[in-house]
């Protein structure tokens, strides 16, 4: 069952009334693992642009949207190899600061996982 998403604030979200302090996927089962921001981090030297390689560990098969929280500016963008390899899994992808995207969240239905950044 998919958590709801009650809030974020710089360095934080709350999900489920549990107080995150980290970066976060939340999966098709709704489990909530900490974000492996070290995958895009390695290539681009920062976690604020996804990778191809964490593209494809966040992404689950039967997944049909990928809900990107982008930070409390929206500054985290997708690079192009991820995109495309999201696309070619038919999984469509909306990338929103993260207060927006946590509203979109809360009210998609279906198929959705998420990853969503807490600061910037």
């Amino acid at each position: 069952m998919k958590p709801k998403i009650d809030s974020t604030k710089f360095g934080s979200i709350t999900i489920a009334g549990e107080k995150i302090k980290h970066d976060v996927v939340i999966r098709l089962n709704g489990d909530v693992k900490k974000r492996k921001k070290k995958l895009s981090k390695t290539l681009y030297g920062t976690s604020h642009v996804i990778s191809l390689d964490e593209a494809q560990h966040v992404y689950e098969d039967g997944a049909e949207l990928l809900i990107i929280g982008a930070g409390q500016n929206g500054l985290v963008t997708l690079s192009e190899e991820a995109a495309e390899y999201l696309r070619r899994k038919a999984c469509r992808v909306e990338l929103r600061p993260t207060p927006k995207a946590i509203e979109a969240w809360n009210e998609t239905q279906g198929a959705v996982i998420g990853l969503f950044h807490v600061t910037c």
